[in-house]
């Protein structure tokens, strides 16, 4: 197995449920972590929480190419390489195609997919001179399985799904591993703004999450988990 400890892990999303859940353990394992969010007021409390420096926290839209350039930038300042990237940003619109603009498709294919591209993109070369890395996305299920009304978000998690495997191709000659987690209904902030009636009760809790994600930090470099699937067990979709 390996060791948490030391380890330079850096969390998009932080200050989702996910995200914080997350963060939580990796640093109760020893973790040095950088944080990113599009929330100041919730990192600032995370970092206080976790006491984390303000160097290694940072306000980010992954959708901005030159923001996340730029963060790259400043993390590697500090330190050669991430050794564990985890992104749990994301935005989800779920919407009638009648109901569905260019706005919400765009936004969708903006955050879910390029930002994914974005970090990969600015964080993969000092992982290939360090020799090592371990990269976690979250395609969720519907990267793997359509729904009614989730034309944008199937579009944005299904590329995702589809570039991080083949980034793995490339990367087949060298120690950097690569994990989709595809993962069902989560009880989290996601379902806030989504206008579908579902039994939050009965979803994954974000804790649970993060305790998959704790697992797969440790996984040994001999071999790869390049699949993990989780889901509720009444609402098994895959």
């Amino acid at each position: 197995m390996e060791i948490i400890k030391d380890k330079n892990i850096l969390i998009v999303g932080a200050t989702g449920g996910i995200g914080k859940a997350t963060a939580k353990l990796l640093k109760q394992s020893g973790g040095n972590l950088f944080l990113c969010s599009t929330n100041a007021s919730k990192l600032s409390a995370l970092a206080d929480e976790l006491n984390i420096p303000a160097q290694q926290t940072f306000i980010l839209d992954i959708s901005d190419a030159n923001a996340v350039k730029n963060i790259a930038n400043k993390i590697h300042d500090q330190i050669s390489a991430i050794d564990i990237l985890i992104n749990a940003a994301g935005i989800g619109i779920i919407k009638p195609i009648e109901n569905l603009t260019e706005l919400d498709f765009m936004q969708s294919i903006h955050i879910n997919l390029a930002g994914a591209f974005y970090l990969v993109k600015n964080f993969i070369e000092p992982m290939k001179l360090a020799k090592k890395g371990l990269i976690i996305n979250i395609p969720g299920v519907l990267g793997k399985t359509p729904m009614a009304g989730a034309a944008a978000y199937s579009a944005s998690k299904y590329g995702l799904n589809g570039m991080m495997k083949s980034i793995r191709e490339e990367l087949k000659r060298t120690d950097i591993r690569i994990t989709n987690i595809f993962l069902g209904g989560t009880d989290s902030a996601f379902w806030d703004q989504i206008d579908l009636r579902v039994q939050r009760d009965k979803f994954i809790q974000a804790e649970e999450v993060a305790k998959s994600i704790w697992f797969l930090c440790q996984q040994p470099n001999s071999g790869v988990v390049s699949e993990l699937v989780l889901q509720p067990f009444n609402h098994q979709a895959i």
